[in-house]
Protein backbone atom coordinates (compact mmCIF):
# COMPACT_ATOMS: atom_id res chain seq x y z
CA UNK A 1 0.00 0.00 0.00
CA UNK A 2 2.12 3.25 -1.02
CA UNK A 3 1.16 6.30 -0.08
CA UNK A 4 2.90 8.34 -2.78
CA UNK A 5 4.01 6.58 -6.33
CA UNK A 6 6.55 7.34 -8.35
CA UNK A 7 6.22 10.73 -10.75
CA UNK A 8 9.48 10.77 -12.38
CA UNK A 9 9.05 9.66 -15.46
CA UNK A 10 6.77 12.46 -16.46
CA UNK A 11 9.35 15.04 -15.65
CA UNK A 12 9.50 17.72 -19.01
CA UNK A 13 7.07 16.23 -20.41
CA UNK A 14 3.70 18.42 -22.54
CA UNK A 15 0.66 17.68 -20.67
CA UNK A 16 -1.18 14.82 -22.04
CA UNK A 17 1.20 12.89 -22.28
CA UNK A 18 0.32 8.78 -21.60
CA UNK A 19 2.84 7.29 -19.29
CA UNK A 20 2.09 4.58 -17.13
CA UNK A 21 2.47 5.66 -13.75
CA UNK A 22 2.00 2.58 -10.71
CA UNK A 23 2.56 -1.03 -10.54
CA UNK A 24 1.53 -3.15 -13.68
CA UNK A 25 -0.59 -5.93 -12.41
CA UNK A 26 -1.27 -7.93 -15.22
CA UNK A 27 0.34 -8.45 -18.68
CA UNK A 28 -3.12 -8.65 -20.48
CA UNK A 29 -5.73 -6.25 -20.64
CA UNK A 30 -9.25 -7.76 -20.74
CA UNK A 31 -12.15 -5.41 -22.11
CA UNK A 32 -15.58 -6.98 -21.08
CA UNK A 33 -18.31 -4.81 -23.13
CA UNK A 34 -22.59 -5.17 -22.13
CA UNK A 35 -24.74 -3.43 -24.57
CA UNK A 36 -28.03 -3.66 -23.29
CA UNK A 37 -31.63 -2.33 -23.16
CA UNK A 38 -35.13 -2.44 -21.43
CA UNK A 39 -35.44 -6.42 -23.25
CA UNK A 40 -32.09 -7.47 -24.08
CA UNK A 41 -28.48 -7.29 -23.29
CA UNK A 42 -25.26 -8.43 -25.37
CA UNK A 43 -22.38 -9.07 -23.60
CA UNK A 44 -18.52 -9.75 -25.42
CA UNK A 45 -15.12 -9.73 -24.55
CA UNK A 46 -13.19 -7.61 -26.92
CA UNK A 47 -9.36 -7.67 -28.10
CA UNK A 48 -9.28 -3.79 -29.27
CA UNK A 49 -12.07 -0.91 -28.51
CA UNK A 50 -11.58 -0.03 -32.35
CA UNK A 51 -15.50 -1.31 -32.85
CA UNK A 52 -16.83 0.32 -29.80
CA UNK A 53 -18.50 3.22 -30.11
CA UNK A 54 -21.83 5.31 -28.49
CA UNK A 55 -24.84 4.00 -29.40
CA UNK A 56 -27.00 6.23 -31.43
CA UNK A 57 -30.45 4.88 -29.93
CA UNK A 58 -31.54 4.86 -26.41
CA UNK A 59 -29.68 2.06 -25.71
CA UNK A 60 -26.84 1.78 -23.29
CA UNK A 61 -22.78 0.51 -23.68
CA UNK A 62 -20.69 -0.37 -20.62
CA UNK A 63 -17.29 -1.28 -21.50
CA UNK A 64 -14.98 -2.50 -18.38
CA UNK A 65 -11.39 -2.21 -18.77
CA UNK A 66 -9.17 -4.26 -16.91
CA UNK A 67 -5.57 -2.85 -17.23
CA UNK A 68 -4.22 0.88 -18.00
CA UNK A 69 -0.47 0.13 -18.76
CA UNK A 70 -1.18 -0.36 -22.90
CA UNK A 71 -1.17 3.28 -24.12
CA UNK A 72 -2.19 2.05 -27.64
CA UNK A 73 -5.54 0.88 -25.97
CA UNK A 74 -6.27 4.09 -24.15
CA UNK A 75 -5.76 6.16 -27.33
CA UNK A 76 -8.10 4.01 -28.96
CA UNK A 77 -11.01 4.61 -26.41
CA UNK A 78 -9.84 8.36 -26.55
CA UNK A 79 -10.64 8.63 -30.42
CA UNK A 80 -13.66 6.33 -30.19
CA UNK A 81 -15.75 8.49 -27.71
CA UNK A 82 -13.93 11.71 -27.98
CA UNK A 83 -11.89 11.60 -24.87
CA UNK A 84 -9.45 14.68 -23.69
CA UNK A 85 -6.16 14.18 -23.76
CA UNK A 86 -6.00 15.18 -19.92
CA UNK A 87 -8.63 13.03 -19.47
CA UNK A 88 -6.65 9.55 -20.47
CA UNK A 89 -3.44 11.15 -19.11
CA UNK A 90 -5.50 11.11 -15.32
CA UNK A 91 -6.44 6.97 -16.28
CA UNK A 92 -2.49 5.93 -17.01
CA UNK A 93 -1.85 7.46 -13.55
CA UNK A 94 -2.72 5.44 -10.65
CA UNK A 95 -1.60 8.16 -7.95
CA UNK A 96 -5.03 10.07 -8.58
CA UNK A 97 -6.42 12.00 -6.08
CA UNK A 98 -10.49 10.86 -6.23
CA UNK A 99 -12.02 13.61 -8.30
CA UNK A 100 -14.55 14.28 -10.44
CA UNK A 101 -14.14 16.63 -13.75
CA UNK A 102 -17.13 18.01 -15.75
CA UNK A 103 -15.90 17.90 -19.63
CA UNK A 104 -19.74 19.11 -20.15
CA UNK A 105 -20.40 16.00 -22.92
CA UNK A 106 -19.58 13.91 -19.87
CA UNK A 107 -18.11 13.34 -16.34
CA UNK A 108 -14.71 11.51 -15.44
CA UNK A 109 -14.49 10.18 -12.43
CA UNK A 110 -11.62 8.34 -10.65
CA UNK A 111 -11.93 6.69 -7.05
CA UNK A 112 -9.99 3.79 -5.44
CA UNK A 113 -11.25 0.65 -5.03
CA UNK A 114 -10.63 -1.27 -1.61
CA UNK A 115 -11.05 -5.00 -1.56
CA UNK A 116 -10.18 -7.68 0.89
CA UNK A 117 -7.64 -10.97 -0.03
CA UNK A 118 -8.20 -14.44 1.85
CA UNK A 119 -5.08 -13.46 4.78
CA UNK A 120 -7.00 -10.29 5.27
CA UNK A 121 -4.87 -7.68 3.75
CA UNK A 122 -6.58 -5.00 2.05
CA UNK A 123 -6.14 -4.67 -1.91
CA UNK A 124 -6.08 -1.21 -3.32
CA UNK A 125 -6.95 0.02 -7.03
CA UNK A 126 -7.75 3.10 -8.74
CA UNK A 127 -11.04 3.00 -10.93
CA UNK A 128 -11.46 5.39 -13.33
CA UNK A 129 -14.84 5.83 -14.82
CA UNK A 130 -16.65 7.75 -17.93
CA UNK A 131 -20.26 8.71 -17.84
CA UNK A 132 -21.46 10.12 -20.89
CA UNK A 133 -24.80 10.27 -22.18
CA UNK A 134 -25.78 6.52 -22.98
CA UNK A 135 -21.99 5.08 -22.48
CA UNK A 136 -20.20 4.01 -19.23
CA UNK A 137 -16.39 3.31 -19.21
CA UNK A 138 -14.32 1.75 -16.69
CA UNK A 139 -11.11 1.15 -16.21
CA UNK A 140 -9.45 -0.45 -13.78
CA UNK A 141 -5.82 -1.57 -12.86
CA UNK A 142 -6.67 -5.23 -13.11
CA UNK A 143 -5.84 -6.17 -10.02
CA UNK A 144 -9.46 -6.87 -7.82
CA UNK A 145 -12.48 -6.48 -9.04
CA UNK A 146 -16.41 -5.99 -7.41
CA UNK A 147 -18.47 -5.30 -10.24
CA UNK A 148 -19.21 -8.83 -10.71
CA UNK A 149 -23.07 -8.11 -8.88
CA UNK A 150 -23.87 -5.73 -11.19
CA UNK A 151 -22.34 -7.78 -13.96
CA UNK A 152 -25.39 -10.39 -12.29
CA UNK A 153 -28.00 -7.96 -12.60
CA UNK A 154 -27.90 -6.93 -16.28
CA UNK A 155 -27.11 -10.57 -17.16
CA UNK A 156 -30.44 -11.74 -15.69
CA UNK A 157 -32.40 -8.42 -15.77
CA UNK A 158 -32.76 -7.97 -12.15
CA UNK A 159 -33.46 -4.73 -10.61
CA UNK A 160 -34.11 -1.27 -12.76
CA UNK A 161 -30.90 -1.68 -14.35
CA UNK A 162 -31.67 -2.44 -17.86
CA UNK A 163 -34.78 -0.21 -17.59
CA UNK A 164 -32.42 2.55 -16.49
CA UNK A 165 -30.39 4.98 -18.40
CA UNK A 166 -25.95 5.17 -18.27
CA UNK A 167 -26.21 7.01 -15.05
CA UNK A 168 -28.16 4.72 -12.85
CA UNK A 169 -25.15 2.10 -14.06
CA UNK A 170 -22.97 4.62 -13.15
CA UNK A 171 -24.51 5.04 -9.58
CA UNK A 172 -24.50 1.30 -9.49
CA UNK A 173 -20.46 0.93 -9.99
CA UNK A 174 -19.88 3.66 -7.37
CA UNK A 175 -22.32 1.85 -4.77
CA UNK A 176 -20.49 -1.33 -5.45
CA UNK A 177 -16.98 0.17 -4.58
CA UNK A 178 -18.78 2.49 -1.74
CA UNK A 179 -20.02 -0.83 -0.14
CA UNK A 180 -16.80 -2.90 -0.37
CA UNK A 181 -15.52 -0.02 2.19
CA UNK A 182 -17.24 -1.20 4.60
CA UNK A 183 -16.32 -4.60 4.44
CA UNK A 184 -12.68 -3.58 4.72
CA UNK A 185 -13.65 -1.00 7.68
CA UNK A 186 -15.04 -3.66 9.51
CA UNK A 187 -12.02 -6.24 9.06
CA UNK A 188 -9.78 -2.65 10.63
CA UNK A 189 -12.00 -2.48 13.31
CA UNK A 190 -11.99 -6.08 14.94
CA UNK A 191 -8.10 -5.96 14.32
CA UNK A 192 -8.07 -2.53 16.30
CA UNK A 193 -10.36 -4.31 19.03
CA UNK A 194 -8.11 -7.31 20.01
CA UNK A 195 -4.81 -4.92 19.14
CA UNK A 196 -6.71 -2.97 22.48
CA UNK A 197 -7.49 -6.29 24.78
CA UNK A 198 -3.23 -7.21 24.09
CA UNK A 199 -2.14 -4.02 24.56
CA UNK A 200 -4.00 -3.98 28.12
CA UNK A 201 -2.82 -7.46 28.94
CA UNK A 202 0.74 -8.22 27.26
CA UNK A 203 1.65 -5.51 25.67
CA UNK A 204 4.93 -5.94 23.18
CA UNK A 205 7.41 -4.51 20.81
CA UNK A 206 5.71 -6.52 17.75
CA UNK A 207 2.14 -4.36 19.15
CA UNK A 208 3.73 -1.20 18.40
CA UNK A 209 4.53 -2.44 14.98
CA UNK A 210 1.24 -3.72 14.55
CA UNK A 211 -0.78 -0.42 15.91
CA UNK A 212 1.58 1.71 13.24
CA UNK A 213 0.51 -0.88 10.43
CA UNK A 214 -2.97 0.30 11.12
CA UNK A 215 -2.27 3.99 11.20
CA UNK A 216 -0.98 3.94 7.75
CA UNK A 217 -3.77 1.94 6.47
CA UNK A 218 -6.09 3.83 8.25
CA UNK A 219 -4.15 7.29 6.85
CA UNK A 220 -4.25 5.62 3.68
CA UNK A 221 -8.54 4.63 3.68
CA UNK A 222 -8.75 8.29 5.06
CA UNK A 223 -7.20 9.68 1.70
CA UNK A 224 -9.28 7.06 -0.26
CA UNK A 225 -12.33 8.28 1.38
CA UNK A 226 -12.54 12.05 1.97
CA UNK A 227 -12.16 13.65 -1.20
CA UNK A 228 -14.90 10.84 -2.40
CA UNK A 229 -18.00 13.16 -0.11
CA UNK A 230 -17.81 15.96 -2.08
CA UNK A 231 -17.54 14.06 -5.38
CA UNK A 232 -20.78 12.65 -4.34
CA UNK A 233 -22.14 15.41 -2.91
CA UNK A 234 -21.84 17.33 -6.29
CA UNK A 235 -22.83 14.24 -8.32
CA UNK A 236 -25.68 14.68 -6.22
CA UNK A 237 -26.39 18.59 -6.67
CA UNK A 238 -25.57 18.88 -10.69
CA UNK A 239 -27.37 20.03 -13.50
CA UNK A 240 -26.22 17.81 -15.98
CA UNK A 241 -28.97 16.98 -18.92
CA UNK A 242 -27.79 13.73 -18.86
CA UNK A 243 -27.87 13.05 -15.28
CA UNK A 244 -31.61 12.58 -14.36
CA UNK A 245 -33.01 13.86 -11.47
CA UNK A 246 -34.52 10.64 -10.45
CA UNK A 247 -31.06 9.05 -10.20
CA UNK A 248 -29.52 11.56 -8.12
CA UNK A 249 -31.72 10.59 -5.09
CA UNK A 250 -29.76 7.37 -5.21
CA UNK A 251 -26.36 9.43 -5.53
CA UNK A 252 -27.67 10.89 -2.17
CA UNK A 253 -28.30 7.77 -0.72
CA UNK A 254 -24.20 7.35 -1.34
CA UNK A 255 -22.98 10.29 -0.24
CA UNK A 256 -24.53 9.38 2.94
CA UNK A 257 -23.02 5.77 3.07
CA UNK A 258 -19.39 8.12 2.71
CA UNK A 259 -20.58 10.35 5.12
CA UNK A 260 -20.93 7.61 7.51
CA UNK A 261 -17.40 5.67 6.09
CA UNK A 262 -15.64 8.98 6.93
CA UNK A 263 -16.99 9.40 10.45
CA UNK A 264 -15.94 5.59 10.86
CA UNK A 265 -12.45 6.09 9.52
CA UNK A 266 -11.89 8.94 11.91
CA UNK A 267 -13.55 7.11 15.36
CA UNK A 268 -10.94 4.27 14.24
CA UNK A 269 -8.01 7.03 14.09
CA UNK A 270 -8.97 7.86 17.38
CA UNK A 271 -8.77 4.32 18.82
CA UNK A 272 -5.58 3.66 17.53
CA UNK A 273 -4.09 6.71 18.83
CA UNK A 274 -5.33 5.69 22.05
CA UNK A 275 -4.61 2.37 21.52
CA UNK A 276 -0.50 4.10 21.23
CA UNK A 277 -0.98 6.05 24.22
CA UNK A 278 -2.24 2.75 26.27
CA UNK A 279 0.77 1.03 25.14
CA UNK A 280 3.06 3.79 26.17
CA UNK A 281 1.30 3.67 29.65
CA UNK A 282 1.45 0.04 29.95
CA UNK A 283 5.08 -0.57 28.81
CA UNK A 284 5.80 2.69 31.72
CA UNK A 285 3.97 1.17 34.02
CA UNK A 286 5.36 -2.50 33.62
CA UNK A 287 8.93 -0.33 34.25
CA UNK A 288 8.03 1.97 37.36
CA UNK A 289 6.44 -1.36 38.60
CA UNK A 290 9.84 -3.40 38.02
CA UNK A 291 12.02 -0.40 39.03
CA UNK A 292 9.68 -0.11 42.43
CA UNK A 293 10.67 -3.88 43.38
CA UNK A 294 14.41 -2.86 42.90
CA UNK A 295 14.22 -0.09 44.92
CA UNK A 296 13.21 -2.10 47.36
CA UNK A 297 15.65 -4.63 46.87
CA UNK A 298 18.32 -1.79 47.45
CA UNK A 299 17.09 -0.05 50.25
CA UNK A 300 16.46 -2.81 52.24
CA UNK A 301 20.07 -4.02 51.58
CA UNK A 302 21.73 -0.26 52.06
CA UNK A 303 21.73 -0.65 56.08
CA UNK A 304 22.62 -4.71 56.02
CA UNK A 305 25.73 -3.44 53.83
CA UNK A 306 26.32 -1.22 56.12
CA UNK A 307 26.38 -3.35 58.99
CA UNK A 308 28.24 -6.07 57.35
CA UNK A 309 30.96 -3.44 56.01
CA UNK A 310 31.44 -2.20 59.04
CA UNK A 311 32.02 -5.40 60.79
CA UNK A 312 34.47 -6.59 57.94
CA UNK A 313 37.08 -3.80 58.54
CA UNK A 314 39.97 -5.39 60.39
CA UNK A 315 40.50 -3.77 63.75
CA UNK A 316 41.30 -5.62 66.58
CA UNK A 317 38.84 -4.38 69.40
CA UNK A 318 35.18 -3.69 68.36
CA UNK A 319 31.95 -4.71 69.79
CA UNK A 320 31.26 -8.95 70.39
CA UNK A 321 33.80 -9.02 67.85
CA UNK A 322 35.49 -12.14 70.02
CA UNK A 323 32.19 -13.31 71.08
CA UNK A 324 30.69 -16.68 70.79
CA UNK A 325 27.66 -15.34 69.78
CA UNK A 326 28.55 -12.35 67.85
CA UNK A 327 28.12 -13.47 64.38
CA UNK A 328 24.26 -15.34 64.70
CA UNK A 329 23.91 -12.13 66.38
CA UNK A 330 25.48 -9.42 63.80
CA UNK A 331 22.81 -11.90 61.40
CA UNK A 332 19.83 -11.69 64.19
CA UNK A 333 20.00 -7.99 63.77
CA UNK A 334 20.16 -8.00 59.88
CA UNK A 335 17.50 -9.71 59.55
CA UNK A 336 15.08 -7.47 62.15
CA UNK A 337 16.31 -4.66 60.23
CA UNK A 338 15.00 -6.15 57.12
CA UNK A 339 11.82 -7.58 58.77
CA UNK A 340 10.92 -3.65 59.97
CA UNK A 341 11.57 -2.59 56.53
CA UNK A 342 9.31 -4.58 54.67
CA UNK A 343 6.66 -4.21 57.25
CA UNK A 344 7.17 -0.28 57.10
CA UNK A 345 7.13 -0.36 53.13
CA UNK A 346 3.53 -2.57 53.43
CA UNK A 347 1.97 -0.23 55.66
CA UNK A 348 2.96 2.80 53.03
CA UNK A 349 1.90 0.68 50.55
CA UNK A 350 4.77 0.77 48.65
CA UNK A 351 4.60 -2.69 47.82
Amino acid sequence: MKLVQKRSKKTGLPPGTLVHIGEKKSDKVTITTFHYADGYCEERQLDQPDLLAPPTDESVVWANVGGVHRMDVLESFGKQFGLHALLLEDIANTDQRPKLDDYETYFFLVTKMLTLTERQDVLVEQVSLVLGRNFVLSFQENGTDVFQPVRERLRGGKGRLRQSGADYLFHALIDAIVDHYFAVLEMVGEKIESLQQLVVSDPKPETLREIHALKRQLLFLRRAVWPLRDVMNNLSRSDCPFLQHATKVFFRDVYDHVVQIVDTIETLREMVSASLDIYLSSVSYRLNTVMRVLTVITTIFMPLSFIASIYGMNFEHMPELRSEWGYPMVLGVMAAVGIAMLVVFRNKRWL
